[in-house]
């Protein structure tokens, strides 16, 4: 249990790049920290981002913000991972493993140490792989070393399915499972409207059910990342604002479903336990539950295909770190 202190006062960030300045940002604009500490291993650019959030503090909320070292990640709710290389354009985020890794390897026992009653959130990619990793260097509880997973697919996915019948997103309850990548699943069968799933709502509303056009929005969300990376080097808003809504989540107690990255070691995916994003419930503690979802025959291979993917890049990593 975290302890009150904990909860509200003070937020880490490691890594100061664009993921993680623009979630700091987020994080200021919210007023749910007292404190944001911002540690980067090139110095200058946490005490620059630092100086630039305190000047923004007049608009927003009084909160303590500096450049610090892993010892300040000490007393933090959560320590939010956001340091490794870039995606390249038309790179894979499974290419990335190895030099991630090596960079994990390196902050997470260090995070830990400082602060092992905390909760881990991982935002670096290849995330699912990087988050198992989290967890083994860190020997935290489960519960507590949380990747972003599919958080951004879903988001992506609601807005697509948003345009397309033409309701606001936030009214839309559709999810992205199994790996934040090339394997993830959309799951059609539950995704609905108003409580309504997909073909009751066309039917009942007189709106046709253009199954061509469904199929190219899943394209669109899992392709996105790859077009906005060709277009403007990096992606960092919407990730930054899924963060936000985990820390939100953590913070204020509020047992949200979220379709984050946590270990699943029941052997309901096959052999071996892996890291991967399902329906979550995520509250004070991190991880409260990890939801059960009555998925179609197809989607229920498809997660599967996904979590062996998934060992499969564990596995490229050195064994102290998978």
């Amino acid at each position: 249990m975290l302890s009150t202190s904990q909860r509200a006062a003070r937020v880490a960030v490691v890594g100061t790049g664009n993921v993680g300045s623009t979630f700091a940002y987020a994080l200021l604009l919210s007023g749910l920290a007292a404190e944001i500490v911002l540690i980067d291993a090139n110095r200058a650019r946490a005490e620059g981002e630092a100086m630039d959030l305190n000047h923004a503090v007049p608009f927003a909320h009084p909160t303590r913000i500096w450049a610090g070292a892993y010892e300040d990640c000490a007393g933090a709710a959560v320590t939010v991972i956001a340091a490794g290389a870039n995606q390249r354009p038309g790179e894979s985020r499974l290419d990335l493993v190895k030099r991630n890794a090596a960079i994990f390897r390196e902050i997470v026992p260090t995070v830990a140490r400082h602060n092992p009653n905390g909760i881990l959130l991982i935002a670096t990619n290849p995330v699912d792989a990087l988050t198992h990793a989290s967890l083994k260097l860190s020997g935290l509880p489960k519960e507590r070393v949380i990747g972003s997973g599919t958080i951004l697919d879903t988001a992506r996915f609601r807005q697509l399915l948003s345009r397309h019948f033409n309701v606001d997103a936030r009214s839309i309850h559709a999810f992205i499972v199994g790996e934040h990548g090339d394997s993830e699943v959309p799951v059609w069968s539950l995704a609905n409207i108003a409580g309504m799933r997909l073909e009751e709502y066309c039917a009942a509303n007189d709106v046709p059910l253009d199954r061509a056009a469904l199929a190219e929005i899943f394209i669109q969300t899992r392709d996105a990342a790859y077009q906005i990376i060709e277009r403007k080097g990096a992606t960092y808003y919407a990730v930054a604002a899924g963060l936000m809504r985990i820390v939100e989540a953590i913070l204020r107690d509020q047992g949200t479903v979220l379709s984050v990255s946590s270990l699943v070691d029941d052997g309901s995916l096959g052999e071996g336990d892996v890291c991967l994003s399902l329906p979550t419930v995520v509250g004070r503690n991190g991880v409260e539950r990890v939801l059960k979802l009555d998925l179609s025959q197809s989607e229920a291979d498809g997660l599967r295909r996904s979590a062996d993917v998934l060992r499969t890049t564990i596995g490229l990593l050195d064994p102290d770190a998978a």
